[in-house]
């Protein structure tokens, strides 16, 4: 343990020091109110940080980093290293965006001393994404990177979608337009017609083992190449996220039944003022009353009446997102090679 009761000390640069850190001092630095880092989204959390690498990082060595401004971080470098090469913790398959943890207004700072930091230990080159717009790759690193000279590659790699939220249901139909609105309605209508509803939701630990049971199989049943991802590998993973989800209050899984029979589901995570729809599932039987979408329509009004303000359908056009009043977003992938 340094002086600073969170990491060991690595080098110093003036009057910043970088130290390495586990997930467990990671943690320590997300709890304690007097680090102002910004963790922007659910994929750099430091418990689904660690719970990726302990499943999908082997052939990886993990560097994790902080930079300090004294007994200050300012900013958490979460990277996997293979020879010459850094990414980001994490891959695109089960994690939409990723990115550095960064003080805000300290982001000049922070990439200046990794940078430096990241060329001493022999890294010549950064593979980063997928990225927002937003992300602090996109809005400090790549501009001090070509300030520094160095060879910078943006690739735009896919899209997401994402819905900002209104006070109110009305309000949200009245943001669709005439034909998404007209669709809403007309499949709510006849699905209260078909059958008796209930959407519950899953948050809590002890509902778990039914729920994401639940879940899983109607995952499997929704497409061939669902089932075909969900291998038991990514079925542990999947349900270990959803425990270590459900401990930080972050988890609401959406199961929509039809007469007491699951008919879909919706896997969200409650992130601050975020919802996040992770991945969903329908059993193919109910397919024709489109209980695919309004499982998630049902998460959607669940979100508005608990006061949230932005719904992100996360990575993929996929046309259910517009039909909800989903907005794209594009994601890429930057590429550094250091000077």
């Amino acid at each position: 343990m340094s002086l600073w009761g969170c990491g060991v000390l690595a080098t110093t640069y003036k009057k910043y020091a970088v130290t390495e850190e586990s997930f467990e001092t990671l943690e320590s630095c997300r709890l304690n109110a007097r680090h102002p880092l910004n963790w922007n989204s659910v994929f750099v959390l430091p418990h689904w940080l660690k719970l990726w690498w302990h499943k999908f990082g082997a052939g990886s060595e993990l560097f994790l980093y902080a930079v300090r401004e004294g007994e200050d971080p300012i900013g958490i470098a979460p990277l996997l290293v293979k020879g010459e090469k850094a990414s980001l913790v994490g891959d695109s398959n089960v994690c939409d965006y990723l990115d550095f943890i960064v003080t805000p207004e300290k982001g000049q700072e922070f990439f200046g001393v990794l940078l430096d930091h990241l060329s001493k230990q022999g890294i010549t080159h950064l593979d980063l994404g997928p990225l927002r717009p937003d992300s602090t790759v996109c809005t400090h690193l790549v501009g001090m990177a070509r300030d520094r000279g160095c060879e910078i590659t943006l690739d735009r790699e896919a899209v997401a979608l994402e819905l900002e939220l209104p006070s109110t249901w009305d309000e949200y139909l009245l943001m669709l337009n005439g034909k998404q609105r007209h669709e809403i309605k007309r499949k709510f209508r006849r699905l209260y017609e078909a059958a008796d509803i209930n959407c519950r939701v899953v948050k809590e630990m002890k509902d778990l083992g039914d729920g994401m049971g639940t879940f899983l199989t109607l995952f499997g049943r929704s497409r061939e190449d669902k089932a075909a991802f969900m291998t038991s590998r990514m079925a542990s993973f999947f349900n270990s996220l959803a425990e270590a989800m459900a401990e930080e209050n972050m988890l609401r899984l959406f199961i929509l039944e039809l007469n007491k029979m699951p008919a879909a589901a919706a896997l969200c995570f409650d992130y601050h003022s975020n919802i996040y729809l992770y991945n969903s599932g329908y059993d193919d039987r109910f397919g024709s009353l489109g209980v695919g979408l309004l499982c998630k329509a049902f998460s959607i009004q669940d979100s508005i009446l608990r006061g949230k303000k932005k719904y992100d359908f996360l990575k993929g056009a996929e046309a259910y997102k517009h039909r909800l009043g989903g907005k794209e977003v594009p994601l890429c992938r930057c590429q550094i090679r250091l000077k």
